[in-house]
């Protein structure tokens, strides 16, 4: 059997550590673990709606699920989570928290940029450095960092925001190759808008070929060991070919930010 044919458990572990996971694209990686015989921890800062998931993904899939309540901005998250998962064969790291400062940089208050930094920067640091170590010694596992096409290129309006999910990618190409000694496969997974309670919150429209949650999840965890990179939706793999490659850097900033002036 091909390693990528063979179920999620046996390829990486039991367990799999979704941060971020209360609602949107994190409770779809979530719903989309469990589906596959994993047992998880879920970590996000809203207890109410952790224990609402945890409730579903157990009658609905009988697997394990552990709640935890943290802010993955806080410097000892990384300390709590490594506590929490230290008894379990922990196979899948997925980082998906993240923190949007919507607007322009200069007006942005300066509480909202730290926020952004905390949490899609070095939240991802401090939980990967917590759990990384006990996976390559267990010589098994997988790593999803969760990135963005707004990270391919400057995003007006959104630019801090872009510009930690720039950094995510950068990251996980890096430890793609680094860790793949190690047994762990790390992957970006540079994804497109998504209609998340995040994305209603700032933007008022849909665009061409955007994913359900659900949909991305699947493409993600189904692209595993195909990385370091990876664009889920044909359509949003035909825009970071544009914007990336076809275009002036010059031009696909400024077409992204005509799109995105209207954030709110």
């Amino acid at each position: 059997m091909k390693p990528r044919a063979r179920a999620l458990p046996d390829r990486y572990g039991r367990w799999a550590l979704v941060a971020g996971a209360s609602e949107g694209l994190g409770a779809a990686f979530a719903a989309q673990l469990a589906s596959r015989g994993m047992h998880l921890v879920l970590v996000a800062r809203r207890g109410d709606l952790l224990a609402e998931l945890q409730a579903q993904l157990t009658t609905e899939h009988q697997v394990e699920v552990r709640c935890l309540v943290e802010d993955l901005a806080d410097p000892t998250v990384a300390e709590a989570l490594a506590d929490a998962v230290a008894d379990l064969d922990l196979g899948i790291i997925i980082y998906n928290a993240a923190y949007t400062s919507v607007g322009p940089f200069a007006e942005a208050p300066e509480e909202e940029i730290e926020r952004v930094v905390d949490v899609n920067v070095r939240g991802p640091l401090r939980v990967l450095r917590a759990l990384l170590p006990a996976m390559c010694a267990r010589g098994r596992g997988a790593v999803v960092l969760m990135s963005s096409l707004s990270g391919l290129q400057g995003t007006p309006y959104i630019s801090v925001y872009a510009a930690s999910k720039a950094f995510n990618t950068i990251l996980a190409e890096g430890l793609w190759y680094e860790l793949r000694s190690h047994g762990v496969e790390v992957v970006a997974c540079c994804a497109g808008a998504m209609r998340t309670p995040g994305y209603i919150r700032s933007f008022d429209r849909d665009v061409p070929g955007m994913l359900s949650p659900d949909e991305a999840a699947r493409r993600t965890l189904d692209g595993l060991g195909r990385g370091p990179r990876l664009v889920p939706g044909v359509v949003n793999r035909m825009t970071a070919v544009l914007t990336g490659r076809l275009l002036p850097r010059r031009w696909a900033v400024r077409l992204i930010g005509r799109n995105t002036k209207n954030v709110r």
